[in-house]
């Protein structure tokens, strides 16, 4: 594989399909994989150099990986696989306390019992509390959630979020979900047969990938103060209101929400079956290999609509045009 990059950030993530390159990225970037030649540094050191002669060892780099499938050690306990790390780690190198992570990923019923009696969500969690415990200086997350089914997948990601919030430790985040590239980054390298072919944000991402991908341009939608209504779930999206038939009566929650859901019109309908309604002004329109991207301002939310050329040319859309975007209460999916 050919890589030649220089990034910064607290959230990487290294996108492309299976076969691209990426695992082979990360095995050297950790030391697992000695590269052919080239240079890798972190924070200005230099961990590889065939030129210098310089190759420190994996366990000298201060880098954890958390791995597809947890790889815990099935003859310790839960407690003994968490403070593996944490004991091998010079005292003046640990930077928290097993408490306070034991506490965030919810561990502390588990503790004493063994790694064969966990379900694939809290080996994972555990597996996650065992790298951060090491007190690395960059975490590499290498496809930690392709292994779970969707349940335990939005289960984990929370997890995931909190541990870098409370802990600051910059991490690349390895997947082939342009979901997870949006959810867990904020810029993302893109490989495709061994090279570096993009550096681009999770948004141009989603951009670029609209028209491939099966979802069409994925909307993250925050939304809050449900309220059941009559077998449906009425929510508040900044100053709207949407019905949705996936809810839960519970605090805040995401949703995705497909371009290719919304069904867009230049006047408003006189009668439509779809449950929301929405009136925005076109802030944006892009291109995907054939397929234009619809950017719509609803009250000052952002929600990205997807058509194709013909239609556009028909609907005569423009920049600051007024449109009303319907979409089905089934259309949202619960994610987390």
């Amino acid at each position: 594989m050919q890589v030649n990059a220089e990034v910064s950030g607290e959230r990487i993530g290294i996108f492309g399909n299976s076969g691209s390159g990426k695992s082979t990225l990360v095995h050297c970037i950790s030391g697992l994989l000695q590269p052919d030649r080239g240079e890798i540094f972190l924070d200005e050191e230099c961990l590889f150099s065939t030129q210098k002669g310089i190759n420190i060892s994996p366990e000298n780099r201060r880098i954890a990986i958390v791995f597809q499938h947890p790889m815990l050690f099935p003859h310790l306990s839960v407690k003994t696989n968490l403070l593996y790390g944490y004991k091998r780690c010079r005292a003046e190198k640990r930077r928290f306390r097993p408490e306070t992570l034991i506490d965030l990923l919810q561990l502390q019923p588990l503790l004493k019992r063994g790694v064969e009696n966990l379900s694939g969500g809290e080996k994972q969690r555990v597996s996650l509390g065992r790298a951060i415990l090491a007190s690395p200086r960059l975490l590499l997350m290498d496809e930690p959630l392709s292994a779970l089914d969707d349940t335990l997948r939005f289960q984990i990601i929370p997890y995931l979020m909190s541990v870098s919030e409370e802990f600051l430790i910059p991490y690349m985040f390895i997947s082939h979900s342009l979901l997870e590239m949006q959810l867990m980054t904020e810029r993302v390298l893109v490989l495709n047969n061994g090279r570096l072919v993009e550096e681009t944000t999770p948004e141009g991402l989603a951009r670029n990938s609209m028209a491939k991908s099966q979802k069409g341009y994925l909307n993250l939608l925050r939304l809050t103060s449900p309220v059941d209504q009559n077998g449906l779930f009425s929510y508040t999206w900044g100053d709207n209101t949407l019905l949705v038939s996936d809810g839960q009566l519970s605090g805040s929650t995401l949703f995705e929400l497909s371009s290719r859901e919304i069904i867009l019109f230049k006047k408003h309908p006189e009668a439509i079956s779809a449950r929301n309604l929405l009136q925005g002004n076109v802030m944006e329109m892009f291109n995907s290999d054939g397929r234009v991207g619809i950017v719509l301002s609803v009250h000052g939310e952002k929600l990205v609509a997807e058509i194709v050329q013909s239609a556009a040319d028909e609907l005569n859309i423009t920049l600051g045009a007024t449109i009303f975007a319907a979409v089905k209460a089934s259309s949202f999916r619960r994610l987390v």
